[in-house]
């Protein structure tokens, strides 16, 4: 048996809570007993609070990226999302590392993620497209919204945003203090959330018009699934005596307390 066999939940008429739950432990079974799985949270096990205290940067890729004045960042802990290499042909700029959950966008990012050496923390249905080595660390990832993980060493959750997984990450890296750049958080392409749809000539929503762009499938953005996920994060954070910013330069995301980039670097 396998992952295509088993019908997701909402799939079936009966809506059996009991097939969801050994759905969900099949899967989890599955990867749990690979070397790769195993590699993955020892890996992550070595990382937990490594950098309790500092302050850390989430690089979004909205538009708005574009204004970020990266020279700043120079000495800062970044944390890249998706796409973020299409940036490295504009600048010298490199983030600390790279986070994907996204089953298109590893697919088609798949060449670089092949050959780069930078670290990379991939959804773990990633093992289909990614050879494991040395900088690839693969995530479990579990569907229920409003988890959070505070330890990442046993599964994530992707809150319909890879934003909200690089936020567990950084909790689990033991950051006090995490800004948002880029989170543009306002879309012109419009449809049904999570709905995928195949890409035209340019990509207007994100820093580059190639990100989705040429008849590449891509799924259309679930904002309000996304807000949820940012105000749980929030709560967590603060909860535990650390804070998000939202250090974007424009742009609709009004959860957490706007300050410029320098401001948080100075803080």
């Amino acid at each position: 048996m396998n992952e295509t066999d088993i019908p997701l939940l909402d799939e079936r008429e009966d809506n059996n809570p009991y097939y969801e739950g050994f759905r969900m432990i099949y899967h989890r079974l599955k990867w749990d007993v690979t070397p790769t799985a195993w590699k993955s949270k020892n890996s992550l096990k070595r990382k937990l609070n490594e950098y309790e205290g500092q302050k850390a940067v989430i690089l979004c890729n909205g538009p708005s990226l574009l204004k970020t004045d990266f020279s700043l960042l120079k000495n800062t802990f970044t944390f890249g999302l998706n796409k973020i290499n299409l940036l490295f042909d504009k600048h010298d700029f490199r983030p600390s590392c790279i986070v994907s959950v996204n089953k298109f966008v590893i697919e088609q990012n798949k060449d670089f993620f092949n050959k780069t050496n930078l670290d990379l923390y991939l959804a773990s249905k990633a093992i289909d497209y990614i050879k494991p080595r040395s900088n690839v660390v693969f995530l479990h990832s579990t569907p229920q919204l409003q988890k959070f993980a505070r330890d990442c060493s046993v599964s994530i959750n992707e809150g319909a945003t890879v934003t909200y997984v690089a936020m567990q990450l950084a909790f689990h890296y033991g950051f006090e203090k995490i800004a948002l750049v880029g989170c543009d958080h306002n879309f012109k392409a419009k449809g049904v959330a999570n709905e995928t749809v195949v890409s035209g000539k340019e990509d207007v929503d994100h820093f580059d018009p190639n990100y989705f762009a040429g008849g590449v499938k891509w799924q259309l953005p679930d904002l309000f699934k996304s807000e949820v996920s940012y105000q749980t994060a929030k709560d967590i954070y603060e909860a535990s005596g650390r804070k998000i910013y939202n250090c974007t330069d424009g742009g609709k995301l009004e959860i957490y307390e706007r300050m410029s980039l320098k401001e948080f670097l100075e803080l």
